[in-house]
């Protein structure tokens, strides 16, 4: 897909997260939802489910999430009947806790650990839907590259990546989630990045 994403951001600029999500579910031939249900992501998750409810939502487990989170999880995939791709690393959690542990950013191994948690999962996803439109959740504010992008781009891999809520904050979010009865959980941890504004390496 090549678009002209400067002149579709000025198109969408004004426009509502279900008005963005439609355009793009019209234009697209593959569209995914990746979440990781993080603070949040219920947001988009309903979004998305109320344009296309069988679209396929890419959950990259790193195995380190904490119990609030996979309940809080489950919440939402039964609430709003998600269907639900699962991808986890190849290699336990408990395995890895031996060998490698959870390096410190500074750590040459956190790159390695980062590769085996995220990315490969990531990466083996992508490979095997190959999508051409991705739905985010991210907005700006949240990191310096996040800052540098818009509510529509192009990832890496040339994939159409669409972020509907990227002009909203939080206290925006909250409304919504409230509007739609959804919940949220806070008690969230992403061993790769530990800042919050970090980037992982899916989208930088």
């Amino acid at each position: 897909m090549s678009l002209n994403v400067e002149k579709i951001n000025k198109n969408l600029a004004n426009k509502s997260p279900l008005e963005i999500i439609t355009w793009a579910i019209i234009n697209a031939k593959n569209p995914v939802v990746t979440t990781n249900f993080r603070p949040y992501e219920a947001a988009i998750l309903h979004a998305v489910a109320e344009v296309k409810l069988d679209i396929k939502v890419i959950w990259c487990d790193t195995g380190y999430n904490t119990p609030n989170t996979y309940k809080h999880a489950e919440t939402l995939i039964k609430q709003l009947r998600l269907n639900i791709q699962l991808y986890v690393p190849k290699q336990t959690t408990a395995h890895r806790d031996v060998v490698l542990g959870i390096p410190q950013v500074e750590d040459p191994n956190h790159k390695v650990f980062t590769e085996q948690v995220k990315l490969e999962p990531f990466k083996r996803a992508m490979a095997e839907h190959q999508p051409d439109v991705w739905f985010t959740n991210l907005r700006k504010g949240q990191t310096a590259f996040r800052d540098s992008i818009n509510i529509v781009s192009y990832a890496a891999d040339g994939t159409l990546k669409v972020s509907p809520f990227y002009h909203y904050s939080d206290e925006e979010l909250d409304q919504y989630l409230e509007a739609n009865k959804l919940p949220n959980e806070f008690k969230y941890f992403d061993p790769t990045k530990v800042l919050s504004n970090r980037e992982c390496g899916l989208h930088a």
